[in-house]
């Protein structure tokens, strides 16, 4: 099938038929949250388990069960891990992984795909082994890449059924309840968690931490958690951080992100009703860093900044630039302290964040959205999925809810990188359809999707160097090839990208590398 973006997607995948992406528009309708199962607790019911495994006997698990983790540890994970290789050493086959994000550390998943125990996976982000691994055709099923808030989405209307939910709990007490701002594995929010604690039909709560009843304070309380398993480590904290959590000190990134930030004061969009969201690269600090000054030059306090926070937006709340901050995940130890400590640091789950099917979601009162971009084309579709040789290296995270939230969504990218160019004729995989991408801010200046009009003419009116996107696509390609040092195997679909209201953006093939 071919869908309303030009992309080529199979009719089915993994059993199931798929529904081509059509559009952006998400009208008013009404949707239905799935029904969930109670198990009764008596007065003296132990909840409190000896072992992972002895929480996986009492989930009932069996071969083809669905089974969950959130990312919040990120990097420094090790509980999604231990329950697998305990689903391995019990023989269970055939199993489905809902995870939120996949990491270097997960690379002992790759025996279990090899061996059959994992049979399909869900996720929204996926790097390292695990994701070379699906790039090669290891799974037998095709990954689908979400969004987050398309996972909540999944979770919450039934279209993905959690059997056992894997809540790696920084603190806990015997009854479940749980936080993530004490002990030793301090993570922060648990938000990603949340959607799966609510609608699997078991919770299992594995700590480090056991204390006392009650476990205060709680950010997933007992009445949603079966059991709690506690066990030495539930990973490394100080692995939370990836990348670079300072802003870029090279000169054509920070001329990126001063038009950046020249862009969103040009815009009209800052004032007390400000909402804000960046990433954690050096690109996105240095815009935050570039905006910090316009607003404190202006004497702005912005409403809220939002999505994973760093201490760099931390500084800025704490100097008064924002009311708040609304977290669905910390990705430093600096934000982690924050949350604990400050009133005005507010967690969210990824539904409120980011689920197009609820109430209202977080990323709909963005006014700016500072996005990164692996490749941008002509018809300003992005891609932050494959790399240019068709390996997966990441995956939609928020990146496609932001943008169709936003006022105001920016991508920011250089030119190249190394001798790729990053403004192409075509993306090698849509991960957020052009539609939602409003401007794309490069070292050689700023392009600005035709569908915003209004925006170009702000633009040009402040001295904004505003060009074509076809000139940056011209300046990106000069000198340069787009030869790859890949070879395509097959046309055999190893993923599909799932746009955040289910639909189908596009396919990944399999790639094997010489």
């Amino acid at each position: 099938m071919e869908n309303s973006i030009g992309r080529i997607i199979p009719e089915w995948a993994g059993g199931y038929r798929l529904v081509p992406y059509t559009g952006v528009s998400i009208s008013p309708e009404v949707h239905h949250r799935v029904g969930t199962s109670l198990r009764s607790f008596p007065r003296g019911t132990p909840k409190l388990l000896t072992s992972i495994r002895e929480s996986l006997d009492a989930a009932c698990l069996r071969d083809g069960s669905t089974i969950s983790f959130h990312h919040h540890l990120r990097n420094g994970d090790a509980v999604a891990n231990a329950v697998l290789r305990e689903a391995a050493s019990m023989g269970l086959r055939g199993l489905t992984v809902a995870a939120s994000s996949i990491f270097p550390v997960h690379e002992p998943w790759v025996d279990l795909i090899e061996s059959g125990v994992i049979r399909r996976i869900y996720t929204a982000y996926a790097s390292g082994p695990v994701a070379d691994a699906v790039t090669r055709g290891a799974l037998q099923t095709p990954i689908v890449m979400h969004t987050h808030g398309g996972r909540a989405r999944l979770i919450e209307s039934g279209a993905l059924t959690i059997d056992a939910a894997f809540v790696a709990a920084p603190t806990a007490d015997a009854c479940g309840n749980l936080n993530g701002v004490h002990g030793p594995s301090a993570c922060g929010t648990l938000g990603y968690a949340e959607a799966d604690v609510r609608y699997a039909a078991t919770v299992i709560a594995v700590t480090d931490n056991l204390v006392p009843y009650p476990a205060t304070s709680i950010a997933i309380s007992q009445d949603c958690v079966d059991y709690v398993v506690a066990v030495p480590s539930i990973g490394d904290r100080s692995q939370i951080v990836s990348g670079t959590t300072r802003p870029t000190d090279e000169p054509a990134g920070l001329e990126i992100a001063r038009l950046a930030a020249q862009v969103i004061e040009a815009a009209g969009v800052l004032d007390e009703n400000f909402g804000f969201q960046t990433g954690a690269g050096g690109i996105s600090l240095a815009v935050a860093a570039a905006l910090r000054e316009i607003m404190a030059n202006r004497g702005i306090t912005g409403s809220f900044a939002a999505g994973g926070i760093t201490g760099y937006l931390v500084d800025m709340l704490e100097q008064g630039l924002f009311r708040s901050l609304l977290d669905v995940q910390c990705f430093d130890l600096r934000a982690v302290d924050s949350f604990r400590d400050n009133p005005r640091h507010s967690a969210m789950s990824a539904s409120m964040y980011a689920n197009p099917w609820n109430k209202g979601a977080v990323v709909n009162r963005l006014s700016a959205m500072i996005l990164g971009a692996g490749e941008v084309d002509l018809d300003f579709n992005v891609n932050v999925t494959t790399a240019s040789d068709g390996r997966i290296i990441g995956g939609s995270g928020g990146h496609s809810d932001t943008a169709a939230g936003a006022e105001l969504a920016i991508v920011t990218t250089r030119l190249h990188a190394g001798r790729v160019p990053k403004v192409v004729e075509s993306v090698r995989t849509v991960t957020t359809p052009g539609e939602t991408i409003d401007v794309v801010v490069t070292e050689a200046g700023i392009a600005v999707n035709p569908l915003r009009v209004d925006v170009r003419e702000r633009l040009v009116s402040a001295g904004l160097p505003v060009v074509s996107i076809e000139e940056l696509f011209a300046k990106a390609n000069e000198g340069l090839d787009r030869r790859h040092s890949f070879s395509t195997a097959s046309d055999e679909v190893v993923g599909v990208v799932e746009y955040r209201d289910g639909t189908i953006l596009d396919a990944i093939r399999r790639v094997e590398h010489p």
